[in-house]
């Protein structure tokens, strides 16, 4: 499964304002609930919550990946924000992040849920991708982005 085929313009932000670490977590599973896939709000934000509490899901280079897995749901679910204004996420790195990829996964289908982590992280993980989407002006565009990039590694 790729990452395009998850993402949709109605569930991508390139200009969330958020106050702090909560609201980004909040505001970003608020932005998901526009895929039509959640079929209880509240316990989506319950599942990610509390895997947060585990340990952040701050990677690293600007880039946090809350996730979670429920049954809330009908199918995988996700979102992605470019923040306005980069925060303290207590990130691995100390470093403010400024782009946030929500994951929510049923509970029946971890490899899919895993596999698609895998592939948000290294996605992620190039600089240039990054910069793309930190200048990207719409939904349309950010999405855009990530097919072209899809299209050029398939082997991630």
């Amino acid at each position: 499964m790729k990452i395009s085929e998850i993402l949709a313009e109605n569930i991508i932000s390139v200009d969330l304002e958020v106050a702090d670490k909560n609201d980004a977590i909040n505001k970003i599973i608020d932005l998901a609930n526009n895929s039509g896939k959640i079929v209880d709000l509240e316990k989506v934000r319950s599942a990610v919550l509390e895997r947060e509490k585990l340990v952040s899901t701050g990677v690293g280079k600007g880039f946090a990946i809350p996730h979670g897995k429920t049954d809330a749901i009908t199918d995988i679910t996700a979102a992605f924000a470019v923040l306005k204004n980069p925060i303290d996420f207590e990130s691995i790195d100390l470093e403010p992040v400024r782009f946030i990829f929500l994951l929510v996964g049923k509970e029946n289908l971890l490899n899919a849920h895993i596999k698609l982590l895998s592939r948000i992280s290294r996605l992620m993980n190039k600089d240039d991708f990054r910069r793309r989407l930190a200048e990207a002006k719409t939904s349309k565009e950010a999405l855009d982005i990530f097919k072209e990039e899809e299209q050029n590694f398939l082997d991630i």
